[in-house]
């Protein structure tokens, strides 16, 4: 309990320093896109976004944004909750989702509304288009994806926590990993030590792969155990402040190849050469072309199986993505992931990741490993 305490007097701090307009900002950055989507208002479902527009961190609810409106709409069970939390919205609470949803947009007169159609079900987007007659709703998903890309100060200084604690917690695992212990109670023991240094939570299910399970990018802990020789990739994350971080390491067990230190090698130079291209107005698909042209120069481009990073923030995985298909430009305050690996069927695999924040002229590294070859 005195770890929590302390957790929350420490975000408390962080949301407590921030500029009086740290929401209205945000609101203000909504409306000021309305007219460009010809739309009146914009409904939000995405618990994150929400969370990011008003501060109101319950699992349920919806927001509706407009020019003379900001209303969030939830349950009887997060009403006093949304009251505590909720910054400049009015508070609607219904006993049925759609019915208050139906109710709030008759209520203002709106005839145009797009909304989050990636975070609405089916079923409920349809119930809504049937009960909302006259009115129309327009998907805004895609304009509105990169909404909590470039991070203020505030989130900035919670992600650098997330990272401290995470890291504090693997160092003090990898003192236990010896041959003989399973992947599983690695990913518990590490679990339960970043919970110990103040995480709300893990930001995913740990990955703990060894041997040929190292090959497999998202492999799930199981009972394999630790071998003399092994690589182990420990792909793991903590929430605090309800932002991520997401670093990935891989070790060598007791004795390593030349094999495994040249393509180590591999993946550490990909990684560095992409960390050292990142700066404001630079291509995401460039930083992914630099690391995936070194691996592929290597002669193992068919064993890189994943763009080289992604956005992190109150998701683990948002805008912008790194990787060959996207269109986006890296703009300072982005925070990404830089993540190239070799994964070889059947026998082994690597991976080194680590976050940072974009800046004008490079880069701030945030993950806290460092990344050389380490021989436990």
């Amino acid at each position: 309990m005195a770890g929590k305490s302390k957790q929350d007097e420490e975000t408390f701090r962080i949301l407590a320093d921030a500029p009086v307009n740290f929401y209205s900002g945000r609101i203000s950055c909504i409306r000021s896109k309305l007219v460009d989507l010809e739309v009146e208002a914009v409904l939000f479902f995405d618990m994150k976004n929400i969370r990011y527009l008003i501060g109101f961190s319950g699992s349920d609810g919806v927001l509706l944004v407009g020019e003379s409106r900001v209303v969030l709409m939830v349950d009887g069970r997060y009403v006093t909750q949304a009251k505590g939390e909720a910054r400049g919205a009015e508070i609607f609470e219904y006993s049925d989702k759609i019915d208050g949803i139906v109710e709030v947009m008759t209520d203002s007169g709106l005839q145009t509304v797009g909304f989050e159609s990636v975070a609405i079900n089916f079923d409920h987007c349809l119930s809504l288009k049937n009960r909302l007659d006259g009115l129309e709703l327009r998907p805004v998903s895609k304009e509105i994806g990169s909404l909590r890309a470039i991070k203020d100060q505030n989130e900035i200084e919670l992600i650098k926590k997330a990272v401290e604690i995470s890291s504090q917690a693997l160092i003090s695992t990898l003192e236990l990993v010896r041959p003989g212990m399973s992947e599983r109670d690695i990913a518990l023991e590490l679990e339960y030590r970043m919970r110990g240094e103040g995480a709300e939570k893990v930001s995913f299910e740990t990955i703990v792969a060894s041997g040929r399970n190292a090959a497999l990018p998202h492999a799930t802990p199981g009972f394999r155990k630790i071998e003399l020789g092994d690589f182990v990739v420990i792909d793991y994350g903590a929430v605090y402040g309800g932002y991520h971080s997401d670093e990935t390491c891989t070790f060598v067990v007791g004795n390593i190849t030349d094999r495994q230190r040249e393509v180590y090698g591999i993946v550490k130079d990909a990684h560095d050469r992409a960390v050292d291209s990142v700066r404001a107005g630079v291509a995401c698909e460039e930083v992914d072309r630099i690391a995936r042209n070194h691996i592929e120069s290597a002669g193992l481009g068919k064993y890189f199986s994943h763009g080289t990073g992604h956005g992190v923030g109150l998701d683990v995985h948002e805008a912008p993505r790194i990787s060959a298909e996207s269109d986006s430009y890296l703009e300072a305050g982005m925070v990404i992931t830089i993540e190239p690996g070799i994964y070889i069927p059947d026998l082994w695999g690597v991976r080194i990741e680590s976050m940072v924040l974009v800046e004008e002229n490079g880069c701030e590294i945030l993950a806290g490993m460092p990344k050389d070859l380490r021989i436990l």
